[in-house]
């Protein structure tokens, strides 16, 4: 009998192909779940699991573990560890990197992707093009700032309506030089990832007023601050022009709440307008964050002014309204072009049931005010 185990154990010696494209298995039961799912792909994981530094494996442990079914059948061990290898090397370079919590490191810096975007392995182009801008900068809402300034530009990107798609991944919208809020919004949360800021999408499916959706992020520094992507505002976050709309938003309607996007997986998903019925992309229901602090109500109507030219395209001019017979008292603002969120408006806030002119360049006019808690849209047409 000690002469066959002896033999036995010989012949496996003897044969190391037998073992050695198995990795040692040091993971937990979660990521064995999910490589299981993976099937044809699961030696691509395994290699990705085997090949990861220790001090890295927390983290694809959790990227494996929360991957949606599709990326488990896709994505290559390459792909993996790159994005995990320059996400840990930004954290070590920053002066802000010890101080992220792991659970956000883990959810909002090392993630891949946002929402259902297509998986680019944007990590390496951003982090060579964000670090220097970043330089120099202090903390995460800063580093934050200056990407949401900068990179845009540089990038030559903007929005428009006439993007392909509105869940582009940031090659795609790099490309054409146009994206929709959430293309910019995608660009925006990679570019801070890159440099391990942490940022995360959020958004809503349609505004209380039903006036449209919108996209924008969301970045940690202590605690959570929101800005717009492409819409930075030189007097820092938590400013923008859906604040009015935000603090309206209902948490307990589905369709009217607010949204934060997680990698990491929870019971609520996240709403996606181009693809209601899917519904693998995590989500935190975050409405009470925009609501808590909103202004008190008054007896106001908002009145949104859009201005278009012939071709029924948005144009910027000066805009301003009176109340009829009194053209010594005026509000004055400025239209929004087609460079601005298809609902971004030039809002005033009136006396309900009152008459007033509105001039938008040599076009003068005429209206009248809904009732308390009515919203208004008036349509001018510059003259040719």
């Amino acid at each position: 009998m000690n002469a066959r185990i002896l033999l036995l154990s010989a012949f496996v010696l003897a044969c190391p192909a037998l073992h050695a494209d198995t990795p040692s298995k040091w993971w937990s039961e979660d990521v064995e779940q999910a490589l299981a799912k993976a099937t044809d792909n699961r030696p691509e994981l395994e290699k990705a699991l085997a090949g990861v530094p220790k001090d890295q494996r927390p983290g694809m442990t959790f990227l494996i573990a929360n991957m949606p079914t599709s990326d488990l059948k896709s994505l290559k061990a390459e792909f993996l560890l790159t994005n995990s290898e320059l996400a840990y090397k930004a954290r070590a370079e920053v002066p802000w990197g010890k101080g992220i919590p792991e659970d956000i490191f883990l959810n909002d810096v090392l993630a891949y992707a946002n929402v259902d975007e297509s998986r680019d392995a944007w990590r390496k182009e951003f982090y060579d093009m964000c670090m220097p801008i970043v330089k120099g900068c202090k903390t995460p809402a800063e580093a934050a700032q200056k990407l949401n300034t900068d990179i845009f530009p540089k990038l030559k990107l903007g929005y428009s309506t006439k993007r392909k798609l509105p869940n582009q991944s940031p090659k795609e919208s790099i490309e054409q030089g146009k994206a929709s809020c959430t293309g910019l919004s995608i660009v925006l949360s990679d570019a801070c990832r890159a440099v391990c800021v942490p940022a995360r999408l959020v958004g809503t499916p349609l505004w209380a007023n039903k006036t449209g959706n919108h996209t924008w992020v969301e970045i940690w520094d202590q605690e959570w601050h929101f800005t717009g992507a492409c819409e930075q505002d030189k007097n820092g976050l938590n400013r923008g022009w859906f604040v009015g709309n935000a603090a309206e938003a209902k948490k307990d309607s589905f369709e009217h709440g607010i949204y934060a996007s997680s990698f990491r997986k929870t019971k609520q998903h996240f709403p996606l307008v181009w693809a209601m019925g899917y519904k693998e992309v995590p989500a935190e229901n975050v409405t009470e964050r925009y609501t808590k602090k909103a202004a008190p109500k008054t007896a106001a109507v908002r009145v949104s002014i859009r201005v278009i030219d012939a071709s029924k395209k948005r144009v910027a001019v000066a805009v301003t309204v009176s109340p009829k017979g009194d053209a010594n008292v005026k509000l004055e603002g400025k239209s929004r072009d087609e460079k601005a969120d298809a609902n971004d408006f030039l809002n005033f806030e009136l006396k309900p049931n009152t008459e007033y002119t509105i001039k938008a360049g040599k076009v003068e006019k005429a209206i009248k005010t809904e009732a308390v808690g009515k919203n208004q849209m008036i349509e001018i047409v510059l003259e040719k």
